[in-house]
């Protein structure tokens, strides 16, 4: 199987810059093209030294790239994919790294006709955005889920597959609904939460006389992580993947609704059967590696 050898990246906030510095790191010898479309951002890319040549657009950074990667907004895949359409070379496979796969795989595909189209998703990330964010070992220990439609090039994916695997992450292939599905609940969601939580303790400052920022405890203070996510990003991916966050939305609600009834009724054995059954999913996490079992998250305390 051939790697790729010229690889061209749209997009050069965190995930793209962190593709970026690890493709730098982990395949030496590929030859790197990128762009964004924000000036400043690809002067600043020039000045990190994140890449071999920076064009000034999406058509110019895929000539002669054997592998695109668009590492843009959910919302923006479309328009980009059809500005470079004109401009790809034969064979070339085209991949994203957007957390929506069945918008993004139509979306693509209509842009693309005849075009191998191999979505991804890096289960990886960070609440910061920006060339500067970034880092080369984003994806190390990380999963990266491939949603193909049937039929793809069967090459292509194995191609994908293997770029992924050199870059440190593990590699796991679904359809794209269920990608849509599993992610509404391990991501979206809790995102959807978080800002709704926070935007709450906002709106409130004024009766707690800023109390809430003031005594800012674990629990709201790692909301706030979440909530600091770029709105751009997440703005897409709620109206991307709308029916599958809308169907666990419904869920959450009405478990949420069985939580009150029990705190209204001193029920407090249904409320410790919840939290000793949550608990568990939260170590299941950690030995998963998944995250730290540290204590307060690994944060350094002086």
């Amino acid at each position: 199987m051939l790697p790729f050898a010229r690889v061209s990246i749209i997009g050069m906030g965190l995930i793209g810059s962190s593709l970026a510095r690890a493709v730098r790191a982990r395949l030496p010898t590929v030859r790197l093209s990128v762009t964004d479309a924000d000036p400043a951002v690809r002067a600043r890319v020039i000045d990190l030294d994140l890449a071999d040549d920076v064009a000034d657009s999406p058509g110019a950074a895929v000539i002669d790239a054997d592998f695109v990667i668009l590492c843009v907004p959910v919302g923006a895949m479309a328009g980009v994919a059809a500005s470079i359409a004109a401009d790809l070379s034969p064979g070339c496979v085209v991949s994203d790294v957007g957390s929506v796969k069945g918008q993004v795989l139509a979306d693509l595909t209509a842009a693309l006709p005849g075009v191998a189209i191999v979505p991804a998703h890096p289960v990886a990330g960070t609440e910061k955005s920006g060339p500067d964010a970034g880092f080369a070992s984003l994806f190390a220990g990380r999963w990266c889920i491939l949603t193909p439609a049937a039929g793809t090039d069967p090459v292509a994916i194995e191609r994908v597959r293997d770029f992924w695997t050199r870059l440190g992450a593990t590699v796991e292939t679904m359809d794209a609904a269920h990608h849509d599905l599993v992610l509404a609940v391990t991501s979206h969601l809790p995102h959807l939460i978080a800002y709704s939580i926070v935007g709450t303790a906002s709106d409130m400052e004024a009766v707690t006389r800023s109390e809430v920022i003031k005594y800012s405890a674990g629990g709201f203070r790692d909301f706030t992580r979440i909530a600091a996510s770029d709105p751009v990003m997440w703005r897409d991916v709620f109206l991307s993947n709308k029916d599958a966050v809308l169907d666990v939305l419904q869920r959450f609600t009405e478990d949420l609704t069985a939580l009150q009834r029990a705190i209204r009724w001193g029920d407090g054995d249904a409320l410790e059967a919840l939290f000793t059954r949550t608990r568990d999913v939260r170590r299941t996490i950690v030995d998963a590696g998944q995250d730290t079992d540290d204590v307060d998250f690994g944060r350094p305390h002086d």
